[in-house]
């Protein structure tokens, strides 16, 4: 007898809540249906979205870690990432999902760094110099050494304090719509990490709760005529944006101008990444602005302080209606894979999946992506050829081990995106692991795993 959708559609809704236990719970019952063909998922594609937002920060369907893990089970991607805004909150979640589904995982971090050696020029933060948007990869826990979880918590802690004087700006505006951050905001979120996103969607459930013509309001406040608000809000995820560029991005009321005191200094954020084994990973935005023009140099500076990859968002590079901007914003992509490949850089993409409407996964196949397809995939294996290596032996790109046995990126690459090709994903392994040991040489490591 057929598995009704309404009980699959139910166990899959249960995926998103707040208490782990029972997303736990579902995940299980829904991979009993598929092993008992109740449920199809798709064949495993070369293809790879190594940059998802979990609940944890923000994600524009609500997803957890879990929910995302089964969401690159059912798509059939070869590789999927967890990347989540100034917490770590979801990173054992997430791979023990992913290995207990059989699929390849990975787990990374996102947040604002201040760089001082760019603190004039804008580099990947519109409007804001010095304000540089920056990653880690490669997490394997999210226990930390007591040096990293000071850091850690200074980084909560300011992006907190900032989102509360951005609310309390917002209030005086917007009176007598009040939002209360621990009573509205808070309960949003499974861990308290509340972000401008959780801000606004919160603003626009409570305005049209308690006005009678919602429509009426935001026009007021917001200075736009009626029927342009009637017709942006039929499409919710457009008129989020819209209060949001209205009231918090820069122009907004709510707009605070960062500094170097807003976030912490980069070399901070690096140190807590060399005390978690993660791999310092630049960020791409489009190529337009003055750093990103001369990537050369912005690159250069990056790895000098140890950065080893670089993650861009592909759809936002190509998928533009305006053929001019398509055709600038294209050519920099291309230019930035050139650039990254040939200083050694891995280069990891997805989609982010912190806006509603974004894509589950880039299609790799179209015209405009399929020449960088190559890059693409082998940054996934690189960064899985880490992740197993790390959780499994802790022989990861950041052990002293690999500090040891390789004296250039290159190789180190070579290295660990052969281990993650040769790596078999979920909770069984065929290799030998109880012969890989620190004191093994990288062929040696390789020869187990063949």
């Amino acid at each position: 007898m057929a598995v009704p959708q309404k009980v699959i559609k139910n166990l899959e809704v249960g995926l998103d809540d707040f208490d782990h236990q029972v997303r736990k719970d579902n995940l299980e019952a829904l991979n009993e249906l598929v092993l008992n063909g109740d449920i199809a998922v798709n064949p495993e594609q070369e293809n790879a979205n190594l940059h998802c937002h979990s609940f944890f920060s923000y994600n524009g369907y609500g997803y957890s870690p879990t929910h995302l893990a089964w969401l690159g089970k059912k798509t059939g991607l070869k590789f999927t990432g967890v990347v989540d805004f100034d917490v770590l909150d979801g990173v054992e979640e997430f791979l023990d999902a992913c290995a207990y589904l059989g699929i390849r995982g990975t787990a990374g971090m996102e947040t604002r760094v201040f760089f001082p050696e760019f603190a004039d020029v804008e580099i990947n933060s519109p409007n804001e110099p010095g304000v540089c948007y920056h990653m880690g990869i490669g997490f394997t826990s999210s226990a930390t050494l007591v040096s990293a979880q000071r850091i850690l918590e200074d980084i909560r802690l300011r992006a907190a304090q900032r989102n509360c004087r951005i609310l309390e700006k917002i209030n005086q505006f917007l009176d007598p719509l009040v939002i209360d951050f621990e009573r509205d905001i808070l309960p949003l979120t499974p861990s308290g990490n509340a972000t401008e996103r959780h801000i606004v969607t919160k603003i626009a459930d409570k305005a049209l709760a308690e006005f009678n013509n919602p429509a009426q309001f935001w026009s007021s406040k917001l200075g736009m005529s009626i029927d342009i608000v009637e017709k942006e809000m039929v499409d919710i995820e457009s008129f989020l944006n819209t209060i949001r560029k209205k009231l918090i991005k820069r122009g907004g009321i709510g707009y605070i101008q960062p500094n170097a005191d807003t976030f912490p200094l980069i070399d901070e954020f690096y140190k807590f990444l060399s005390d978690c084994q993660a791999i310092p990973c630049a960020a791409w935005l489009d190529g337009t602005s003055p750093c990103e023009q001369e990537i050369e140099k912005l690159l250069g500076v990056l790895i000098e302080k140890g950065t080893a990859a670089i993650n861009i968002i592909p759809d936002r590079n190509w998928n533009i209606k305006d053929p001019e901007e398509k055709a600038l914003k294209l050519e920099n992509l291309y230019k930035v894979v050139q650039v990254a490949s040939g200083m050694d850089l891995p280069v990891l993409v997805g989609t982010e999946m912190n806006s509603y409407g974004q894509k589950i996964v880039d299609d790799l196949n179209v015209p405009e992506l399929l020449p960088l397809k190559d890059e693409f995939i082998k940054g996934a294996y690189f960064i899985f050829g880490h992740t197993q290596m790390q959780k499994k032996w802790n022989l990861g790109y950041q052990s002293p081990w690999a500090q040891n046995n390789f004296k250039d990126r290159k190789s180190k690459n070579r290295f660990f995106t052969l281990c993650g090709q040769l790596n078999m994903p979920g909770e069984k392994t065929f290799v030998r692991s109880n012969e890989i040991n620190p004191k093994m040489d990288p062929k040696q490591v390789l020869d187990c795993l063949q």
